[in-house]
């Protein structure tokens, strides 16, 4: 992690040297196998996702992460089950890193009785609390907040678990992150801030609306210690996330990660991508995209040949078919549990 200077985003690793970084953090075949699984069925449920909401299945609106899933993997690998998190509204992966039912997700999407919020939160209010999955809101860095409470009882309580909460570039230039990172500093609070930067809140590009890059570097201003790296490079994801949750844990404050990453799909369904062009899609889906920069890493390696990423792949997408069968088959919530699960 940085204490003072800035570093701009640069590959640790060739694909040479990459498995034997992974050894040093003492990563098996079977874990390296599983990251690139758990990707594949994240990209495979979004993609799903976005299928259902173009025939009319899905209601409200959706905000898709296709593209950022090393974000989600490294994280979640590097963080405890019972750790507590509060997410944003592009959080589906996330979810599914940390451990949650695909079935009862799917059904969640669909507005089904046996979704984790009996449908009634869909896509962006999803949450598991029994799961300390605190969900996610509507509110642009609404959980930023929300973590220096979480953070505070468990400090309170002589708990060692950790808060972590994930927000978007564009919510780093709402107060409130000022506000959060200066208390969660002020008492050492035991809380990871993850930004997701995907260069895009909503349509305007972070260099337009950031004065000053990288956002990471704000922590400076906190006396908190931060990083900042290549939020495609999973394993790169997941060092910086062990090292961050060990500082973290261990009484002495908070920590501040920026991790760069892009989105494939627009900022939300009713986004028409006038903002960037096709070929700068283009360009990060073939040269920089997290699940195909990893395979070669494995493919080199000889951990899978082709046949065994095909087939990894093609179980993921398995998982996500059987999860709409379960959500079709699913009842529709009762009329008369209407007002049942709202806080008033």
């Amino acid at each position: 992690m940085q204490e003072a200077k800035s570093k701009k985003i640069e590959p640790r690793t060739t694909k040479g040297d990459y498995i034997a970084r992974a050894r040093r953090l003492n990563l098996s075949d079977e874990q390296l196998v599983e990251f690139f699984s758990t990707m594949c069925t994240i990209r495979q449920f979004e993609l799903m996702a976005d299928k259902l909401y173009a025939m009319g299945k899905v209601h409200g609106t959706m905000h898709l992460s296709a593209g950022q899933e090393a974000v989600a993997v490294g994280t979640f690998r590097a963080v405890r089950v019972d750790d507590y998190v509060l997410n944003h509204h592009r959080g589906h992966g996330h979810f599914i890193a940390k451990g949650a039912d695909i079935n009862r997700m799917m059904a969640e999407f669909l507005g089904k009785d046996t979704g984790y919020c009996r449908g009634r939160g869909g896509s962006m209010h999803i949450a598991d609390v029994e799961a300390n999955n605190l969900g996610a809101n509507g509110i642009v860095g609404g959980g930023i907040p929300q973590s220096v409470g979480v953070g505070l009882a468990l400090q309170m309580k002589k708990l060692d678990q950790i808060c972590v909460v994930l927000f978007g570039d564009g919510a780093a230039n709402e107060g409130v992150f000022h506000e959060s990172l200066n208390m969660a500093a002020l008492w050492s609070l035991p809380v990871l801030f993850i930004c997701e930067n995907n260069k895009y809140g909503m349509s305007m590009d972070v260099e337009h609306a950031t004065a000053k890059l990288p956002i990471a570097q704000r922590a400076e201003a906190y006396g908190m210690p931060w990083a900042y790296v290549d939020g495609n490079d999973v394993l790169e994801v997941y060092e910086t996330m062990i090292e961050a949750t060990r500082h973290v844990r261990s009484g002495r404050g908070p920590v501040l990660v920026e991790a760069v990453t892009y989105r494939y799909f627009g900022h939300s369904k009713s986004d028409r991508n006038l903002y960037r062009t096709k070929d700068e899609i283009e360009d990060w889906k073939k040269h920089r995209d997290p699940i195909l920069r990893f395979k070669g890493h494995l493919l080199h390696a000889g951990i899978f040949d082709e046949a065994k990423a095909a087939e990894i792949d093609a179980e993921a997408l398995n998982v996500i078919e059987k999860a709409v069968e379960f959500a079709e088959a699913s009842p529709e919530p009762d009329l008369s549990t209407l007002t049942e699960f709202v806080y008033a």
